[in-house]
């Protein structure tokens, strides 16, 4: 008998661990990667991490660098408030986290 409570209680516990990491996963699922917001909202203008506006100012480190844009703070500013040629993205278009998201895969992919 104490054996089979036992095994229940394991099985219940099993079972409520699977649905909170299941719950988990989708909370995750439902954010956007860095990638997916980038190319919905930037890739039109930096395919490839080019730049169809102005080519001299691609999203390659050398070319941020050259900018002043080094880290990925200096890219989300660059997002709020950026040069000529480019659209700002404030932070009801883009939020804050996501504009963050964004960077970080800036500064990953385009080295």
């Amino acid at each position: 008998m104490e054996r089979s409570r036992i095994v229940i209680m394991a099985a219940c516990s099993a079972v409520l661990f699977m649905l909170a990491v299941g719950m988990m996963s989708d909370s995750h699922a439902e954010g956007k990667t860095g990638e997916a917001l980038f190319k919905q909202h930037c890739s039109l203008c930096h395919p490839d991490g080019g730049n169809i506006v102005n080519p001299q100012k691609t999203l390659s480190k050398k070319d941020r660098e050259k900018s002043g844009i080094k880290s990925k703070d200096d890219i989300v500013k660059a997002m709020r408030k950026p040069g000529p040629g480019m659209t700002p993205f404030d932070d009801k278009t883009i939020s804050e986290k996501d504009a963050k998201e964004i960077a970080e895969y800036v500064m990953k992919k385009f080295k």
